[in-house]
């Protein structure tokens, strides 16, 4: 996608900066966190193509009692409140092969619970799910294509139907120290609009916060920082991989091409910290995600954190 979509953008930024409505006294507002995906962003060697997952925009904000460089040991003590845009598309938005996969514009609208869990780092999570033309997002796809010259985006016709749904998400993580750098090994399992259970590690290394609080970006798995530390940080480095057995997804129906049965990711990114700031970019690897796709693509992922 040559773009992000404004509007969906101008939606989820409201949404994401609203309080909670179950917010009391106790919580403070700690911050938000802007992750933009798009194939555009690999440059020099990300695709570029406009095609499969061609781009994305989450943005976060968190609210917390306090925030003292650890996770709470309890649930509900730090919030996630989140929305999201994707939109993913066949490999020619003029014509597409009938053996390509279907166009997938969705909405996510959902809230995490972050916590300590005996040495576990977990995260449980739901978002309403909003798929298809119902979206809105194939018409701002377009007014963008024509802002910038390129082809119209018509695929009315060739597009997973609409639907509303409910994903969960569940991940547990155990972080080790290792001196100047971190290893963290995780499991997750999903079920909603994709039903999948995954497993895989990130390293960081360089001048990182150790009292800073990450999560995970959906579409690549690259960990964005997400709350500010203590400590001034500066220039540092992670990488990371993970494979996923995927059992069913309704962003491949059963009118377009099959599914694989494994995923693969592969990323690395550079991350500069200064203050209450964060700043991050990283190239991910995604294998193929459906029978007939001849190869996997690589995307870029930017991320702004702020904390007020």
């Amino acid at each position: 996608m040559n773009g992000i979509p404004l509007r969906a953008a101008a939606l989820i930024a409201a949404c994401a900066a609203t309080p909670l409505a179950a917010q009391t006294s106790a919580y403070e507002y700690q911050g938000v966190v802007e992750i933009f995906t798009n194939d555009w962003f690999g440059m020099p060697v990300g695709d570029r193509y406009d095609r499969w997952r061609t781009g994305g925009f989450q943005v976060s904000a968190f609210w917390a009692p306090d925030w003292t460089g650890t996770l709470p040991t309890r649930p509900f003590e730090l919030i996630e409140a989140r929305a999201r845009a994707e939109i993913i598309a066949p490999d020619n938005l003029a014509n597409p092969a009938p053996g390509d996969r279907r166009y997938a514009p969705a909405l996510y609208f959902g809230a995490t619970t972050h916590f300590d869990f005996r040495g576990l780092e977990v995260a449980l999570g739901a978002d309403v799910a909003i798929l298809g033309e119902q979206t809105g997002l194939m018409g701002l796809h377009d007014s963008i294509h024509r802002t910038f010259g390129g082809s119209d985006v018509d695929l009315s016709n060739f597009m997973i139907e609409d639907g509303i749904y409910l994903n969960v998400t569940g991940e547990a993580a155990r972080s080790y120290d290792l001196g100047t750098s971190s290893l963290r090994p995780f499991a997750e399992v999903q079920t909603g609009v994709e039903t999948l259970a995954r497993v895989g590690a990130d390293i960081r290394f360089g001048a990182f916060d150790p009292e800073s609080f990450l999560i995970r970006d959906p579409i690549t798995g690259q960990r964005v920082v997400a709350i500010a530390g203590g400590t001034v940080g500066g220039w540092s480095f992670a990488a990371g991989a993970d494979v996923a057995y995927v059992h069913d997804t309704e962003l491949l129906p059963s009118i377009g091409p099959d599914h694989e049965d494994m995923r693969y990711r592969v990323r690395g990114a550079a991350h500069y910290g200064i203050g209450p700031a964060d700043f991050s970019y990283g190239v991910t690897y995604l294998s193929e995600e459906f029978v007939g796709q001849d190869q996997g693509q690589l995307v870029g992922s930017i991320s702004l954190m702020l904390r007020f």
